[in-house]
């Protein structure tokens, strides 16, 4: 009785929603106007708000010109005092909840604001929206008779101040709705378990049991929990396990690497991948088609975006513009400004449109994940679609990487160094490091001038590392689990050395 009463309010709210969603790609730009409006009016008497006059705002180019494009570094004294359980600093409404994050560049945490307004109107709308636009693009779908398996971060949530902080996972599940735990597998006891090794075993003891429809979370560490449940189940793939298994919902990482390694687990060719596009911050944009890489930017979930072109990002002549003014086919960094108090905000994140009309987006990377010591502009773009070439033609598969530059030293031609974990390796590595060589150069033209007869880089040096380095780096560090990973490209040499070092 249930699963049809499931269906009808799924239904319902999906022909509400679907219409909203046309109106925004309609009208973008009054969607994004009327949105910074009333941010702008909901702060204006805050301590941000009073030190920026937001009042006297009443264009975008007063917005832009008045207040500063910042870092989190340059916002952390306001969170810090946020966090001690002062009110009206960043935005009005009071913040209890602070996503914790060690982000990939920096040691330290981060405690991102998750305001209640961006908790409903923007993380679970878009979780709601997400299975809107799977159920408008697959009408057959099964996916309420049987549960969504999600895997999260492995922090629990403490409580300091009068304020929470934890994954945002941890966030999410802690508020969640009633009717979300009765579709989702494992219970909230056991995906808030903090200890990231128990708790696998844990998801996997709890969810054989049940009829899994759907699976969400970051692919690497989904990749890990599968494996666990085909060797705990002695079966050879996951259908043999979860037989309604349709539709993976991925983020985080990007999936290209991983994608053949999914495929064979789950051996299906009716079987969905959707990707989602989300942050401590906010959730972004969701993939709104089957079988397509673009992800549409979500334009009202309270987030005002503006964008930097990559080739001007940290120049004295730095660019911003707002999203009526991006081009196809550009790389840009994401600014922010959201329901949640944060003002002209760097996530770090850089994307590039496949489209204006509707606003779709593809993941680049991170403005500080590339390389350019030597001039190359290497994004991790670049990098996974030449590993992909590199790999086809080996036929070898990749579990994980990172690379970074070999200096130069005196008459020493510079170079880039990797540390790849293969789940099947080449035959021949050298013949594997040529193809990649060969592939970089396809898909960067200045990476290909850079090689051009050794002028500036000597060929790329590779390390085939041992089984589960990667891993046990960050176990190391304590980042299991979660969106934590290894930065896949790094200007410096930290992440490089530190491998080696453990190999």
């Amino acid at each position: 009785m249930a699963i049809p009463l499931v269906h009808s309010i799924a239904s319902w709210f999906l022909k509400k929603r679907i219409h909203q969603m046309e109106l925004f790609m309609k009208y973008p730009s009054e969607v994004q106007e009327e949105l910074r409006t009333k941010l702008i009016e909901k702060a204006k008497d805050t301590e941000i708000g009073r030190a920026y006059d937001f009042k006297s705002i009443k264009s975008y180019r007063e917005f832009a010109d008045r207040i500063p494009v910042t870092s989190y570094e340059e916002n952390q004294e306001y969170i810090e005092r946020s966090r001690k359980g002062e009110t009206n600093i960043m935005w009005p409404t009071p913040i209890k909840w602070f996503a914790q994050s060690s982000g990939t560049t920096n040691a330290r945490s981060k405690y991102i604001p998750v305001s209640p307004e961006s908790l409903e109107k923007c993380h679970y709308a878009a979780s709601k929206d997400l299975l809107c636009m799977y159920l408008n693009n697959n009408e057959g779908s099964q996916l309420f008779s049987g549960k969504g398996l999600r895997l999260g971060g492995s922090k629990q949530l403490y409580q300091d101040n009068g304020t929470v902080y934890g994954d945002l996972s941890a966030i999410l599940i802690d508020n969640m709705p009633f009717w979300a735990e009765f579709s989702s597998t494992p219970t909230n006891g056991v995906s808030l378990l903090s200890d990231w090794e128990t708790k696998m075993q844990a998801i996997v003891d709890e969810t054989i049991q049940q009829d899994v429809t759907s699976l969400s979370g970051v692919p690497s560490w989904m990749l890990v929990l599968l494996n666990n449940v085909l060797e705990t189940t002695g079966t050879s793939n996951l259908l043999e396990v979860w037989p309604n298994l349709e539709v993976y919902f991925h983020g985080g990482v990007s999936f290209d690497p991983y994608m053949e390694q999914y495929q064979k687990l789950i051996p299906s060719n009716s079987f969905k991948y959707y990707e989602i596009y989300n942050a401590s911050e906010g959730f972004f944009a969701i993939q709104g088609q089957n079988d397509s890489k673009e992800l549409l930017l979500m334009l009202d979930y309270g987030i005002f975006y503006e964008f930097i072109p990559m080739t001007t990002y940290g120049t004295p002549g730095q660019n911003v513009i707002p999203l009526t003014e991006v081009e196809v086919g550009v790389n840009y960094a994401i600014i922010i400004t959201t329901n949640a108090g944060l003002w002209r905000y760097k996530i770090g994140d850089t994307v590039r449109f496949t489209s204006t009309s509707p606003y779709r987006i593809k993941v680049t990377g991170r403005t500080k994940h590339h390389i350019n010591v030597f001039g190359e502009e290497l994004i991790i773009e670049n990098a996974e679609e030449a590993l992909k070439k590199a790999t086809r033609e080996t036929g070898s598969e990749i579990k994980d990487y990172t690379a970074a530059p070999i200096f130069m030293e005196g008459k020493e031609k510079g170079a880039h160094e990797w540390i790849i974990e293969f789940k099947n390796p080449p035959q021949d590595i050298a013949l594997f490091n040529h193809k990649l060589d060969l592939a970089l150069q396809e898909v960067n033209s200045d990476y290909q001038a850079k090689r051009f007869n050794n002028t500036t880089l000597n060929a790329p040096t590779i390390h085939s590392a041992r089984e589960n380095l990667f891993y046990d780096w960050l176990r190391k560090n304590n980042k299991l689990g979660g969106q934590h990973k290894v930065p896949r490209l790094s200007n410096k040499r930290d992440f490089v050395e530190a491998l080696l070092e453990l190999a």
